[in-house]
């Protein structure tokens, strides 16, 4: 079968743009800082409308190195939880590194001594070296540093990693309060730090569980509410489990998709090499290692009903794309649409090392250049498919079930014009809103340099979209805030913490009328943060 549309496109990897020259270095936006545990006052530049109350809470890694050692992989700095406390049109800024059984360890003994993703930690000295050989026998322990996102269960805010543990975290001072292990309430050994979530609570996510006969991809949902006070995970159950295309190589995956009566699964070909990554510590690699791009394999969307966990048995498949961040997904006429933002290279998650965020001149230039560009692209996927559906014709012609495959190739939701911001990443839609449904407006960061570097909003009517940037300032992941007496699905604010590397203490909150994408303030805090990850609004008092 063949699902696709009938206008042309083309592949981002296969239009031609100018390599870039003389990118500024950004070393000072992964470069370790000091946490700032009392609420300090921003200096407001500019109005922020008076209607909006709340914190933007942000995660990403704020500690590169302990002692001598130090990490390579931006993946493995240390948890840094940040809150910009907004009220009445003024800003208040404060920060913590998480209080992770890694970070705790690592700072008594004054090096690393719990293993990341991309860095192995060293045998302790202290052993001699018959205990230190025997360590290498060791299986890695999961990491507690949770330094992706903010994420909410049950009304609770928790940071989460990928891997089997988050922490219960007070958003009022950013103090930790409790590690929680997705192992003690099911059998998984991680999950996603990107939930979705039904309209009445619901959570829904993903995670691997790791066996003897290798791996298995599960859905997880997360009831809404508390049986008691202390409740955190309890009630949560396994939807169902998928079988990889190989159980031993498993895809890595950083999210998934759902609509409203569905969540999808995507399979790409970003692999794990399960025997590479338990036998790191004896081969002296580190996790990272084991993961590769193999561009031979197709994607696959596996769609799971989200009322009884029935998987379909009709499979979508498309060329070799790497996805990170789904957009939104929405049924409309027999049709599921899936809006993410995908590459046609896999390699991006090897190249972020920390050496190479630090390079400055020709090194950093062809670091850039040399990696693939992200996209925004629609996949339609029809869900009425049967033994008579034709083959040999496109079947998204806005078109009932056993085992069939079928192919899929996608739409590009933009313009040419968007190579010139070097594509988009980091997307955000009004989530409170539009989740699961159609819209019209989603807003991410421009990416012409390692990190984002402008504010982009996409019109999906027309393919056009709106930009802020300003030469030398680096943009975050930027989050939406509805209007309270909010119409159309843009009126609101656009809230993004954005850094310079070549202004000492010059990081400022923007604010930005998400309707015009006009600036409306900034808020300038006299501190030194490095580049992050995700975060979210908390609009509670």
């Amino acid at each position: 079968k063949y699902c696709g549309c009938d206008t042309d496109y083309f592949s981002a990897t296969e239009f031609i743009t100018s390599a870039l020259k003389g990118l500024e270095t950004i070393e000072p936006l992964v470069r370790s800082v000091e946490e700032t545990p009392e609420p300090i006052s921003a200096e407001v530049q500019g109005t922020i409308p008076s209607w909006i109350s709340g914190k933007l809470l942000r995660n990403g890694p704020g500690k590169f190195e302990f002692g001598n050692t130090h990490y390579n992989h931006w993946f493995d700095g240390m948890a840094m939880l940040h809150q910009f406390k907004i009220h009445e049109g003024q800003v208040t800024y404060m920060s913590r590194f998480l209080d992770s059984d890694a970070y705790k360890n690592n700072r008594e003994k004054d090096r690393i001594v719990m293993s990341e993703f991309g860095t192995l930690a060293m045998p302790d000295p202290c052993k001699n070296v018959f205990q230190r050989f025997l360590s290498r026998f060791e299986m890695i322990t999961p990491t507690d540093n949770a330094s992706v996102s903010f994420v909410k269960y049950k009304g609770d805010f928790f940071v989460s990693t990928e891997t089997n543990f988050m922490h219960r975290v007070n958003p009022e001072n950013l103090e930790s309060l409790e590690k929680v292990d997705w192992s003690k309430f099911i059998a998984v050994n991680g999950a996603t730090a990107h939930p979705h979530y039904d309209p009445d609570g619901t959570t829904y996510n993903m995670g691997n569980s790791y066996g003897s006969k290798g791996a298995l991809y599960n859905i997880i949902r997360v009831p809404p509410e508390k049986t008691d006070a202390k409740d955190t995970l309890q009630g949560t159950k396994i939807l169902c489990s998928i079988v990889p295309a190989n159980k031993s190589h498993p895809s890595y995956y950083h999210s998934f998709a759902m609509s409203e009566n569905y969540v999808v699964f995507i399979e790409q070909p970003i692999k794990m090499d399960l025997m590479k990554i338990v036998t790191c510590k004896l081969r002296g690699k580190a996790m990272s290692d084991g993961i590769y791009w193999d561009p031979k394999l197709e994607t696959v969307f596996h769609v799971v009903n989200k009322k009884n966990g029935e998987v379909s048995s009709v499979k979508y498949h498309t060329k070799a794309i790497s996805t990170f961040h789904q957009i939104n997904a929405f049924e409309e006429d027999g049709f599921l649409m899936i809006d993410l933002c995908c590459s046609d290279n896999g390699q991006a998650i090897n190249n972020y090392l920390i050496q190479n965020l630090r390079k400055s001149g020709d090194a950093l230039d062809e670091v850039y250049n040399t990696m693939g560009r992200v996209f925004p692209r629609r996949f339609v996927l029809p869900l009425n498919v049967t033994g008579e559906t034709p083959t040999d014709q496109n079947l998204n012609t806005r078109l009932s079930h056993f085992c069939l495959q079928v192919f899929c190739q996608h739409e590009d939701l933009h313009g040419d014009e968007l190579h010139q911001y070097g594509g988009l990443e980091f997307p955000q839609i009004n989530y409170g809103r539009n989740n699961t449904r159609p819209y019209r407006y989603f807003y991410g960061c421009g990416f012409r340099h390692l990190v984002g570097d402008s504010l982009l909003k996409m019109d999906l009517k027309d393919k056009t979209f709106k930009v802020w940037q300003q030469k030398g300032f680096f943009p975050s992941e930027p989050a939406f805030v509805a209007s309270p007496d909010a119409v159309e699905e843009d009126e609101g604010l656009i809230l993004s913490v954005v850094l310079s590397p070549s202004q000492d203490k010059g990081a400022f909150l923007l604010v930005l009328d998400s309707k015009s994408f006009e600036e409306l303030a900034r808020a300038y805090v006299p501190v030194n943060m490095a580049y992050g990850f995700h975060g979210t609004f908390d609009a509670s008092a």
